[in-house]
């Protein structure tokens, strides 16, 4: 069990999950929350994050940081995508385990399986066959971090644990244009083609491709759970274990935003892995299940969005 008043650090807590999973520690009764922003501790900077935990000897750390986007930002910025993720999972793993840090949980992506994997995904299916070209430097990256995890544990006898969450939404999303994953794009696009009247949006590729969808609150609370119930070698998954068509998405998307006008593909555009639904049996069989509906976490998102619109 997680002691009450020992020190988490969560890395990344600005971002979408890591945010959610300081919000899930205080649920839970956990104050000691130990941040810091990229201005304050570079995760690059290996003698920086050295430095951090020497001085601050947190007792667990969750790995939320990471350089992340979606298909646009990863065919176009690879070497950025596999370059700054192995440098922080070096840096932080490593110190963590140098400074007796007593249980390490590091957060992958999905992406990590097989562009044609066998559905739905389960943990096994690692490494069986090739990678979605368009975000493979990503996914090499977090490929390593488990595994690192793994050969941490193996010679060190470090509590390493990895989970790999399905593609996530929520509140403190990204909603650059360009950058953004597929809900707070959509969310952007048809929240601005109803402010200019638009009788028409175009997404991306042939809208056929099926994705499953996890609110962030629901990963944080899967986190939590995971660091009290879970201490072995494999990765778990972490998903809903439903799922819809890019076009179902997008239908329900405009809907909560109140868009009315027609919603048009564009199969110039990629579409990415055709179908990507994890299993998530293994984490369901310890007693954790999602409690946030799709359209409920849409609506959420949407209030978010509106927020971070408002500036």
């Amino acid at each position: 069990m997680l002691q009450k008043d020992g020190k988490f650090f969560v890395a990344g807590h600005r971002g979408l999950v890591g945010s959610a999973i300081c919000r899930a520690l205080r649920r839970a009764g956990h104050k000691n929350i130990c941040v810091r922003s990229h201005a304050e501790l570079d995760l690059l900077e290996q003698q920086a994050v050295r430095d951090f935990f020497a001085a601050e000897k947190p007792d667990y750390v969750i790995l939320a940081a990471a350089k992340v986007g979606g298909i646009h930002a990863n065919a176009t910025y690879p070497a950025q995508f596999i370059y700054e993720n192995l440098q922080i999972q070096n840096n932080v793993i490593h110190s963590a385990w140098r400074n007796g840090v007593k249980k390490f949980l590091f957060l992958g992506s999905s992406c990590i399986y097989p562009k044609l994997c066998p559905q739905p995904i389960r943990e096994e299916y690692l490494l069986t066959g090739p990678l979605e070209p368009s975000n493979d430097a990503y996914a090499l990256a977090k490929i390593s971090g488990i595994r690192m995890c793994q050969a941490y544990r193996q010679q060190y006898g470090f509590d390493a644990i990895s989970a790999m969450p399905t593609n996530l939404y929520g509140t403190g999303d990204n909603y650059h244009p360009e950058n953004s994953h597929v809900i707070p794009a959509l969310i952007r696009r048809f929240h601005e083609a109803r402010l200019a009247g638009l009788p028409e949006v175009r997404i991306w590729g042939t809208g056929t491709p099926l994705r499953e969808f996890l609110h962030a609150d629901d990963m944080a609370d899967a986190c939590v759970f995971l660091l009290e119930n879970y201490s072995d070698l494999p990765h778990v998954n972490v998903g809903s274990q439903q799922e819809m068509t890019i076009m179902d998405i997008a239908r329900l998307v405009a809907s909560v935003v109140g868009y009315e006008g027609r919603i048009l593909t564009d199969p110039s555009k990629p579409d990415g892995t055709p179908r990507k639904l994890m299993d998530s049996g293994k984490l369901f069989g310890m007693g954790w299940r999602p409690r946030i509906g799709l359209e409920e976490g849409l609506r959420a998102a949407y209030a978010d969005f509106l927020h971070y619109a408002a500036g």
